[in-house]
């Protein structure tokens, strides 16, 4: 079964979709997607809001971490356990985070196998649209065991 992960994350999240959040790509651990320049997503300095641009880093580390826990979702639930935010320089115009997931399969489903609640972070970038970094956010995942 081929499971397109930026169209589960989108269906399942309606705020990202209501920000307008598009997938370029979501495999092997890595995803990368885009915020659209639009006004009514814009802060007092005319980029894209504090809260647009988590937004946007959250979709792509939850898109990245499905990519290797989402055949685990008949048995757990992902959530953000805790997060980090730096951000480096006002973003102007469309914004891009590529997410990179730092654990392994081998790290974290024998834990779940184990009953256990296995965390793991994963790293996103997020740039301008000339390519300039703008933030740098982690988050750290868990699989909360359903049942």
């Amino acid at each position: 079964m081929s499971l397109d992960i930026g169209d589960l994350l989108i269906q399942s999240v309606p705020f990202a979709r209501t920000l307008g959040i598009t997938f370029d790509s979501a495999a092997d651990g890595r995803a990368v997607s885009r915020l659209p320049d639009r006004p009514d997503l814009h802060n007092h300095v005319g980029g894209p809001h504090a809260g647009a641009l988590f937004t946007l880093a959250e979709a792509a580390s939850g898109a990245a971490m499905l990519t290797a826990f989402g055949d685990q979702l008949s048995r757990a639930v992902p959530l953000v356990a805790a997060s980090t935010v730096r951000y480096l320089k006002p973003a102007k115009g469309e914004i891009v985070a590529s997410a990179r997931l730092l654990a392994s399969r081998d790290e974290v489903v024998p834990r779940l196998d184990a009953g256990e609640r296995p965390e793991f972070d994963v790293e996103v970038e997020v740039r301008n649209e000339e390519g300039t970094p703008v933030a740098t956010l982690t988050f750290s995942w868990t699989l909360l065991p359903s049942g």
